[in-house]
C-alpha cells in the first residue's frame, strides 16, 4: 500500500455552497482528483459514507501564548487541539511575550512554529505607537497581516496616539486587523463599578464595564480612518448588534475594504450565562445581550460579518479564579470551536454550506491564502471528515488545551470530527493527534 497517496470515498463533500456525493483523490499533499466512483489499486482508504467532508477550517486569530506565556499554552499543545477541532490552519497574535513587534522577534517565531506546529501556522505581525519603522520592513507575502490593539487587552499593546494610528493606516497595504474598544469609557466604567464593589465587581457587570459604546465608539472610529486612509480593515470579534450596522453586504468580500469577523463565543453565550460560568466565560470584548447574539447571527448570515473565528486565548483555572478585576480575559476554543457551530446546523440556524463559507473559504479569501479554504484539484489537501450523529460529551479526560479547561465542560455536542487531513497526512484519527507533524507556513498570494 502507498502511503503516499489516499482516497476518501463516498463523502458529502461541502464546497462552494454545495454539498456533493464524491470521492476526493489526493497524492502527497495535494487533492489530485474529485469525483464520483474514483477507483485507485494500492491507496489507502477511508470510507466517509454519510459523513461531511469539509475543507479544513482556518481560525484567522488565536493566542497560543508562545513565547514567554507557555504555563497556559504553547503552540504545540494548542495546534494539536486545533487539529482535533478541524482546525487545519491559524494565524496568531502578537501579545506574547516578547511581542512581536519587531522583524527579529516575528522570525523566532516563526522558528519555534516550524518545529513545533502540528497545524498550519502565520502570524499578525503587532503595531505599537513607535514602531512603524518595523511595520514597513514585513514581507507582506510571507505574513498573515498587521495587529493593532484599539483597547488594550492581554500584552498591554495598546495603540493609542491618533497621529501614529493615522501613519500606520496610510502606509501599509497589508489587512490592519484591529480590536476595538474605547480605553478612556472602559476606565471609567471600570472605577464607577470598583467604587461601588473594590476588586470583587460581579461578572455581570463586565458587559457593562466593556459596554457597547465602548465597542461601538472605537470600531466606528477604526472605520472613519480606514475610510480616510483607504486602508484594508478588517474588525476583530463583534460582540454588539449595534456594531453590525457599520458593515455591507452589497459587494462581494474579494472587493470589501472594510470586513467584520465574529467569534464562536459571542454566538453561543449571553450575559444570562456569566452566574453559571463566571470568569470562564470572561473575554473581551464582553459577552453581551441575547438581543446582540441574535443581531450578530443576522449579520452573519446577511454577510455583513465575513468571518467565524475563536480568540482562542487560554488562561490556568487558578487566574481565572481571581477576583474580577484580577482575573484575564480569555479562554480556549480551537477544539471545539466547529462542533459548537454544528450545533447551530443542528438547530436550523445555519447550513452547513454557510459554515463552510465563513469558516474555511473567507479566511481563505480576506488574507489571500494561497491553496487553502477549498476542497479543490491542486489544492492543498486539508480535510476535515464529520459525523453529525455522534454525540459526545466535553470532560476533562477530552480536553487537549494545556490549560486543562474549557467552558464548554458538560456539554454534549451532536457531531464528531472523525478525521483531520492535514497537507495530505491523517494528522487526527479515533480521538488522537499523530505524532508526526506534517504543518506548513502558510503562504499568501500577494
Amino acid at each position: 500500500m502507498d502511503l503516499n497517496r489516499l482516497i476518501i470515498k463516498n463523502g458529502l463533500v461541502v464546497n462552494e455552497g454545495s454539498t456533493q456525493q464524491f470521492d476526493i483523490y489526493i497524492e502527497g499533499e495535494v487533492i489530485k482528483e474529485i469525483g464520483p466512483a474514483l477507483n485507485k489499486e494500492g491507496v489507502r482508504v477511508i470510507d466517509a459514507s454519510g459523513k461531511y467532508v469539509i475543507p479544513g477550517v482556518i481560525d484567522d486569530q488565536v493566542h497560543f501564548r508562545e513565547p514567554g506565556l507557555t504555563h497556559k499554552a504553547d503552540i504545540e499543545s494548542e495546534s494539536k487541539a486545533a487539529i482535533a477541532g478541524g482546525i487545519t490552519s491559524f494565524i496568531e497574535m502578537p501579545n506574547t511575550n516578547p511581542q512581536t513587534t519587531t522583524i527579529e522577534k516575528l522570525h523566532e517565531k516563526f522558528e519555534i512554529a516550524a518545529n513545533k506546529s502540528f497545524a498550519n501556522y502565520s502570524f499578525m505581525f503587532g503595531g505599537t505607537n513607535d514602531n512603524l519603522s518595523e511595520i514597513l520592513k514585513v514581507n507582506t507575502k510571507g505574513v498573515a497581516g498587521l495587529k493593532l490593539f484599539l483597547g488594550s487587552s492581554t500584552g498591554n499593546m495598546l495603540v493609542d496616539n491618533p497621529v501614529t494610528l493615522e501613519k500606520i493606516f496610510s502606509s501599509t497595504n497589508m489587512v490592519i486587523s484591529v480590536h476595538c474598544e474605547d480605553e478612556a469609557t472602559i476606565r471609567k466604567n471600570t472605577q464607577k463599578y470598583m467604587d461601588l464593589y473594590g476588586d470583587n465587581i460581579p461578572l455581570k457587570y463586565h458587559p457593562k464595564i466593556r459596554s457597547e459604546e465602548a465597542c461601538y465608539l472605537s470600531s466606528s472610529k477604526a472605520i472613519e480612518l480606514a475610510k480616510k486612509t483607504g486602508a484594508r480593515l478588517h474588525v476583530f470579534h463583534l460582540s454588539t448588534g449595534k456594531e453590525t450596522h457599520l458593515f455591507t453586504n452589497k459587494i462581494p468580500l474579494k472587493d470589501k475594504k472594510i470586513t467584520a469577523e465574529v467569534c464562536v463565543h459571542h454566538l453561543w453565550f449571553s450575559d444570562v450565562d456569566y452566574e453559571e460560568k463566571g470568569t470562564r466565560i470572561k473575554w473581551n470584548p464582553a459577552v453581551k445581550t441575547a438581543q446582540d447574539r441574535d443581531e450578530l447571527w443576522k449579520a452573519l448570515l446577511d454577510d455583513r460579518i465575513d468571518v467565524i473565528a475563536t480568540d482562542h486565548a487560554p488562561h490556568t483555572i487558578d487566574e481565572k479564579n481571581n477576583p474580577y478585576t484580577k482575573a484575564p480575559s480569555g479562554g480556549p476554543l480551537v477544539q471545539h470551536a466547529l462542533v459548537a457551530l454544528l450545533e447551530a446546523y443542528h438547530q436550523g440556524k445555519i447550513t452547513i454550506e454557510k459554515l463552510v463559507e465563513k469558516m474555511c473559504h473567507n479566511p481563505a479569501i480576506l488574507f489571500e491564502v494561497e491553496k487553502r479554504g477549498y476542497i479543490k484539484e491542486g489544492y492543498f489537501a486539508d480535510l476535515v471528515i464529520v459525523d453529525t450523529n455522534s454525540p459526545w460529551t466535553v470532560n476533562s479526560e477530552n480536553i487537549l488545551y494545556k490549560c486543562g479547561w474549557s467552558p464548554f465542560e458538560g456539554t454534549t455536542f451532536r457531531s464528531r470530527i472523525t478525521h483531520t487531513i492535514l497537507n495530505g497526512h491523517i494528522a487526527y484519527i479515533n480521538n488522537e493527534v499523530s505524532k508526526e507533524k506534517a504543518a506548513k507556513r502558510l503562504t499568501f498570494n500577494r
